[in-house]
């Protein structure tokens, strides 16, 4: 059985911030796998912060499983990156997706549903297929930075969400010049649309290169009244144990037979998981 600081229950979160404002991300994830094995995971969609944590997992931890969820609207470069990395690196991931088979979605909401109501797309695209992939997990490990844009200022490093789960930011004091850095000095080829003004990426229709002057996730949901898509919001946070500016979105209970196209990527897929 887990003992009470492996569960999160008994950590002090605003000393163990404290600490790691001084710590490399390498310290930080050394910290999180060992104090939460074998249920810590990554997630990630092979933008460069996530590519440069699994990179570094491989010599912490390598077992640590890393989540893809493939929306089904991902940039066909997108896809080519991760196969890529995975055949090079051989990192663990894990495909997640849609609870909703692709014939279901698209007979009940069409295929511009992003464009009409981006946040029930990522909800379903996104946010469930992660609520089912949470279960069990006890630390969650992201690529998110504070200078990434002004919702993400006052992130902590380290912080408990609703249900007791720890997300842990290793990347927090980073900045973009840091990731770049690391991807020189390691040899890890940058994503393709990189180089074309794509400084976030995340689903093709709702994805522009930014412009001189914008924050590096200007161009995600460009003209919609939309900066996140849902998956660091919909826990939100335990207020008694962590600051953080976003407020909890509604959570619903995802189940559904997993959409999975065979001839999409080699990579492994996670079953669907069942019961509540």
């Amino acid at each position: 059985m887990a003992n009470s600081e492996a569960t999160g229950e008994a950590l002090d979160l605003a000393r163990q911030n404290e600490l790691f404002e001084r710590a490399t991300p390498e310290e930080i994830l050394a910290w999180t796998t060992s104090h939460f094995v074998p249920d810590a995971v990554l997630t990630m969609s092979f933008q460069h912060e996530g590519v440069v944590i699994a990179h570094m997992l491989r010599d912490v931890a390598p077992d640590t499983p890393i989540l893809f969820i493939d929306t089904g609207y991902h940039f066909p470069e997108t896809l080519a990156y991760r196969d890529e990395l995975v055949a090079r690196f051989g990192f663990p991931i894990r495909n997640l997706t849609s609870v909703m088979p692709r014939a279901e979605f698209v007979a009940k909401y069409g295929d511009d549903l992003y464009n009409r109501d981006p946040d029930l797309c990522c909800k379903i695209n996104k946010v469930e297929p992660m609520q089912l992939a949470l279960r069990g997990v006890r630390a969650w490990i992201n690529g998110r930075r504070r200078d990434q844009a002004v919702t993400r200022t006052k992130m902590p490093i380290i912080e408990r969400l609703q249900g007791g789960i720890v997300k842990v930011n290793p990347l927090a004091n980073w900045s973009s010049r840091d990731t770049y850095r690391y991807l020189t000095a390691h040899d890890i080829p940058t994503h393709p649309l990189f180089e074309q003004g794509y400084t976030s990426i995340g689903c093709a229709p709702c994805t522009r290169p930014v412009l001189p002057g914008e924050d590096e996730r200007a161009g995600r949901w460009a003209g919609k009244n939309k900066t996140e898509c849902g998956l660091h919001t919909f826990l939100g946070g335990d207020d008694a144990a962590s600051e953080t500016p976003e407020e909890a979105a509604p959570q619903t209970d995802a189940r559904g037979p997993e959409r999975i196209d065979p001839e999409r990527s080699p990579v492994e897929r996670t079953p669907r998981a069942t019961g509540s």
